[in-house]
């Protein structure tokens, strides 16, 4: 028993130490009032304290304005007039927490994912690898899992025109990647005001993966923390076995094939447009479209949706273009 309370202690010390920095959240919701209330709570048990925690509601359609005013009346509730997709959300939430409010980090969220109590307090403490050299560090991030599937989304980088994983290393806090998902990362407010905000115009996916890419081309690093960890719900991913490869298939419906296939065209045309990286998307383009035919649910739709997105990506046609009346 004195053993745990001086390991008590000790963090509320350190916990004390590390408050200079202030910290909100920006959780992004479309009729999440089926699972925000978790998520929520684990945002206020933080052993880390939070100074804002802050909700952007896509125009939801659920209750969900009424749950959090009934519930949780201390947080605020950013409400977009219209469903303005992740890009949208992102930006207006982090515009108005670190450009409007000022606060030193913005932790960023799906309104599914759970961090653990001490989720937060273990990224801050990522930064003390780094020394004096931790104001070029733009995003600390924590290793996701879906507590469900068991997946985890390792770190990624980008190498000669390449996305490969970048495994977390045993023997290292803290691991420097290239790319990581939006849910759970921490993202310095200086890095933000360098850099400018999430594509809003991307409506939904491989916005996370642009905006690390344009920190990364600043010279601004992107840290995954070894011993920080947070729920991440990544739907239900179908396994297969061919010729003894183990397959992970995540049937996506034919609208946001649009989307994932139009963002990373433009992204890589207009930014990041060497031969090896269109080679690389083409490659991708090409397994893609193999796994369709074999596991796709509505071939043809998808193929017709990655088509437009390829052509919108080339000309640039960006906002939200096609919908199924969600994000």
């Amino acid at each position: 028993m004195a053993t745990h309370a001086l390991l008590q202690d000790e963090r509320a010390g350190l916990n004390e130490r590390r408050k200079s920095f202030s910290v909100a959240t920006v959780t992004v919701t479309y009729n999440g009032a089926r699972v925000i209330e978790r998520h929520l709570e684990a945002l206020k048990r933080q052993s880390y304290k939070v100074d804002e925690i802050i909700v952007v509601n896509n125009a939801s359609t659920d209750g969900l304005p009424q749950l959090l005013a009934t519930k949780f009346p201390e947080i605020t509730v950013v409400n977009l007039p219209e469903n303005r997709g992740v890009g949208g959300a992102l930006s207006a939430g982090i515009e108005y927490a670190a450009g409007t409010k000022k606060y030193d980090w913005v932790w960023l969220f799906d309104d599914d994912s759970i961090p653990g109590d001490d989720t937060l307090e273990l990224l801050l403490a990522g930064l003390h690898q780094f020394n004096g050299d931790a104001g070029r560090l733009a995003i600390l991030a924590p290793v996701c899992q879906d507590e469900a599937t068991k997946m985890s989304f390792p770190g990624l980088m980008w190498q000669r025109g390449r996305i490969v994983k970048a495994p977390i290393k045993s023997d290292q806090s803290v691991t420097l990647v290239d790319l990581v998902v939006s849910s759970g990362t921490l993202i310095r407010r200086e890095a933000i005001e360098a850099v400018g905000l999430p594509r809003a115009d991307f409506f939904m996916d491989f916005v996370d993966f642009e905006h690390c890419l344009r920190l990364r081309q600043h010279g601004f690093r992107i840290g995954m923390v070894r011993d920080s960890h947070l729920n991440h719900a990544v739907g239900e991913p179908t396994t297969f076995k061919i010729l003894g490869r183990t397959i992970h298939w995540t049937d996506h419906a034919p609208w946001r094939r649009y989307y994932i296939t139009r963002n990373e065209v433009f992204t890589i045309w207009r930014h990041y447009g060497s031969w090896r990286a269109r080679a690389f998307f083409f490659g991708r383009f090409a397994w893609i479209t193999l796994c369709l035919f074999l596991f796709g649910k509505q071939k043809l739709a998808c193929f017709r949706m990655m088509y437009r997105g390829f052509l919108d990506g080339r000309s640039g046609r960006l906002g939200m273009r096609v919908s199924n009346g969600s994000c």
